[in-house]
């Protein structure tokens, strides 16, 4: 059986939470007392993946110092250091190399416990070089969105489209499964993102890329304001994330302080 990685996107510098950021990288923020990583974590052990890899940059010794080498928490991970900012497609790239050819991308301020498990089983049986977990867009116009064919291939991916482009329905989740055959359309020496660079780019080339359609019944969110943050909280509090976290009582949360 091939074993599968994660890669876990953690480098920005979270300016929109400021000033909860500022002394505290966005991946070890709490929610519901756990830091947010730990959810992630949890998650991806539920469906059997302990081998991870996390990219660093804003204050990502702090979270080096929580999660050392990841044993405490059952997985292993390891560390790629930015010393600039390398985007979140070339930063993946960087992170590949540590695993086999299908890898599951995941934005570090995401919350979520759907069926990760059925989307890599999905992503396999459309024979795809990559697949985005998606979510009704609704109103909001502050993510990136996808129109799909009936087949749910992406035919278009546009990053923060007009509030009133109807053509693309379905918002990025910021999680993805991938080839590693991807990352090749990366270029090794400059910024590249996955929403403005490479997922345009893989389409525009005709490479079956595919969506997966979250559940109504699934929780998933991004906390990429405080308001956003405050529901994270609000709804993991009230047992809408259906996630067990298992923290062992030798690691204690990390300071919110310098």
């Amino acid at each position: 059986m091939i074993k599968i990685g994660a890669i876990i996107l953690g480098a920005g510098k979270s300016t929109r939470l400021y000033p909860l950021t500022l002394m505290t990288p966005k991946v070890l923020l709490p929610v519901a007392g756990a830091p947010m990583i730990i959810w992630t974590i949890a998650w991806l052990k539920r469906h059997g993946i302990t081998d991870i890899a996390i990219n660093l940059h804003h204050l990502g010794e702090k979270v080096e110092e929580y999660l050392k080498d990841g044993s405490d928490f059952g997985v292993r991970v390891t560390y790629s250091r930015e010393t600039e900012l390398l985007g979140t497609a070339l930063g993946a790239k960087v992170m590949s190399q540590f695993f086999s050819d299908v890898q599951v991308v995941v934005y570090g301020d995401v919350l979520t416990d759907f069926n990760l498990t059925d989307m890599l089983m999905y992503h396999s049986r459309c024979n795809a070089v990559a697949t985005l977990a998606l979510f009704n867009k609704g109103q909001r116009d502050d993510v990136g969105a996808a129109r799909l064919r009936p087949d749910n291939r992406i035919i278009n991916f546009v990053e923060k489209p007009a509030q009133n482009d109807l053509s693309c329905r379905y918002a990025n989740g910021g999680i993805y499964v991938v080839n590693r055959s991807v990352f090749d359309h990366v270029p090794d020496n400059s910024f590249s993102d996955f929403g403005t660079d490479l997922l345009p780019r893989l389409i525009a080339q005709g490479l079956p890329v595919f969506g997966y359609k979250i559940s109504m019944l699934d929780y998933l969110l991004d906390i990429g304001t405080a308001e956003r943050y405050a529901k994270a909280n609000e709804d993991a509090l009230k047992g809408k994330v259906k996630i067990n976290i298992l923290k062992p009582a030798s690691v204690s949360a990390p300071s919110m302080g310098g």
